[in-house]
């Protein structure tokens, strides 16, 4: 029994050896940046071939085969990749530039030689981020407290929007529909001597707009707060 177990180990490893290691790496990227998805070696064999593709269709996007004397990469079958790609000829990494969220999805790497190798990259695009505006709600405020609302521009998805009190949250709230934009109430004290910020985020990036309670909770002319408040 115990030959077998070390029988079965040696074949296992001796097949990875040869095939390599099929890995899956999570890339998070900033709409119109570039991203590289690297092969990690260092100079492409002679007797190696690079393939890339995308999707779950595995559209070719590039190739490499020195044998062959080809260099190329391609548009995609919808022609999204075109004027974007850019593949290092030395290392066979692949270079997408401008992305947007169309690029999103499974990047798959095969690497055929004396060594098989494959890879994949879950790329993730995320849309920038606009400053979060904070307004004064004049209808809400009442004679001991001020209401205000924090809103962005436009919703995207995979962001959130919240209130902080000094580093601690008091309200979030994350929706995932373009055709509306996020806001957020809070109401606060006329005297209150905290610091507040409204703050947009997603997993690769933040704005975020400090309240001044005393610039800000002004705006209503006319209030009895006001008159209060200055007293």
């Amino acid at each position: 029994m115990f030959h077998m177990f070390v029988l079965f180990c040696l074949c296992w490893w001796s097949l990875i050896d040869v095939f390599g290691v099929d890995e899956m790496k999570s890339v998070s990227v900033m709409e119109g940046d570039s991203v590289t998805l690297n092969t990690d070696v260092t100079e492409i064999r002679k007797d190696e071939d690079i393939l890339w593709t995308f999707g779950a269709k595995t559209s070719l996007i590039a190739e490499i085969s020195r044998a062959a004397g080809i260099f190329s990469t391609y548009n995609g079958t919808d022609g999204r990749f075109r004027d974007r790609l850019k593949l290092d000829d030395q290392t066979g990494s692949l270079t997408i530039t401008n992305i947007t969220t169309e690029h999103a999805g499974v990047y798959q790497l095969q690497i055929t030689g004396a060594k098989l190798t494959s890879k994949s990259f879950s790329v993730s695009v995320y849309a920038p981020l606009g400053t979060p505006n904070i307004t004064r709600d004049c209808s809400s405020s009442s004679s001991s407290s001020c209401s205000l609302v924090c809103s962005s521009v436009l919703n995207v998805c995979d962001a959130t929007l919240s209130w902080y009190k000094g580093i601690s949250v008091l309200s979030s709230i994350s929706v995932c529909d373009l055709s509306i934009s996020l806001s957020l109430p809070l109401e606060v004290e006329y005297q209150d001597k905290n610091t507040y910020s409204c703050v947009l985020n997603n997993p690769i990036s933040n704005q975020t707009t400090h309240l001044d309670i005393n610039t800000l909770c002004h705006t209503c002319a006319g209030t009895t707060a006001l008159m209060i408040y200055c007293m």
